[in-house]
This record gives structure tokens, sequence and C-alpha cells, in this order.
């Protein structure tokens, strides 16, 4: 199996920077981004209640081959959540179930695949942390080829190794690496805005007042 990988280097956030993006919601990471930077609806986790933060670790695989993933897998570095680009391709895995177990225990931050999983049991098991297109049994081939640490399109959204990754059962969100201080003071500044807003609400404020909306008679 031939793959190419890239030579890319990004900044490696903190502990403490990481724990501070945990807070943060996808839905309103996107919002401070003018609502942008949402994979589309087809990305959704493997069990309910699963949660991704962590960077990005990208890879592109040809139809069908785990080959690159599984390499990728071996060399990722503890937290790092491996985002594949398998072409949106519904009907044959190329993630399974030996490939969790060492995603696991490497202790990888989990995984996003714009294609199709199997072992599914397994992984909710583990509590893995998988989001991907969908699940079918065929299993995948090792041998096309495939490209690491590259740009690559995961269900509508450009991602780079080094990106932020967050996801919740809305979904996943992308945050680019170079936006991240931006972005992170935009969204603790909005939780606390929706924290007033709530409160506004249980006070008995509607809603259309809050937002001068035009209110219904």
């Amino acid at each position: 199996m031939a793959f190419q990988q890239c030579d890319t280097q990004f900044r490696v956030l903190s502990k403490d920077e990481l724990d501070a993006w945990r807070a943060i919601p996808p839905a309103v990471a996107s919002d401070c981004m003018n609502r942008t930077q949402v994979m589309n609806a087809t990305i959704k986790p493997i069990i309910e209640g699963l949660t991704l933060c962590g960077q990005a670790r990208t890879v592109t695989t040809m139809v069908g081959d785990c080959g690159p993933i599984c390499s990728l897998i071996s060399n990722a570095l503890p937290g790092e959540i491996i985002v594949v680009d398998a072409g949106g391709v519904e009907d044959t895995a190329v993630w399974g179930g030996v490939m969790a177990e060492e995603a696991v225990h490497r202790r990888l931050g989990g995984a996003v695949v714009d294609g199709a999983i199997r072992d599914v049991a397994d992984m909710r098991k583990a509590r893995f942390a998988m989001f991907c297109r969908s699940v079918v049994p065929r299993g995948p081939h090792h041998g096309f080829g495939g490209t690491i640490d590259g740009t690559v399109s995961v269900a509508g959204v450009p991602v780079r190794s080094g990106d932020i990754v967050l996801g919740n059962d809305d979904g996943v969100v992308i945050v680019p690496l170079e936006l991240a201080p931006t972005v992170l003071k935009a969204a603790q500044a909005h939780l606390l805005k929706e924290e007033s807003w709530i409160r506004d609400i249980r006070n008995g404020m509607s809603i259309p007042t809050m937002f001068e909306l035009p209110s219904a008679k």
C-alpha cells in the first residue's frame, strides 16, 4: 500500500486551552463563526451522549480502503481526533472494531468518518467517540492508498490537521486553529449571554420581547 503523508506542523493546544473548549457546545462555536463550519446532518455519534473535543489529524482514503487510517491510528497522539474523508461512501466500511480497539488503547480522542463503519456494538461497549455517516457490515481492503495530514473535505467542511473538532448529539463543528483564540472568547461571551436570556425567560420575559421581534396577537 502506498500513501502520501504531508509535512504538516501545527501548534499543539495546552490542556488548559482544551479544557476551556470542552465547555463550548458545537452549536455555540458555529454561531460565533457566522453559523458556518458545520458538518452536514448525516454525521452523528453512534451513541447518545458521546462528545468530541480535540485537535484533528486528517486522512483521505481511497474508496473501501482502511490502510492509511490504520497507519494514522498507530502514530496519532493521545487526545487527537482522526478525521476521515472516505468520500461519503455508505456501503463499504473503512473503520471497524479492531481499529477502534487500538484507538482506545492509544487514548485517542475519537474519530469522525465521512463514510461507513462496522462493528458498532463493540465501539458502543467501549464508549469510543465515533461519529460517522453510516454503518454497514461490508468491510474494507488494505492497499489502495490515500493521504495523511492533508487538507480534507469532510461532510462539507474543510479540515486541516490541528484544527479543533467539537462534537455532541447535534453533530460536528470544526474551528480553524488560527481562529481559535477569537472564537473561544466570543463563545464564552455568548454562553454568558445565553445564561442571561434563560434567566429573563424564567422571570417571565417572552422571546419576541427579548429580541424585539413582532409578536402574534
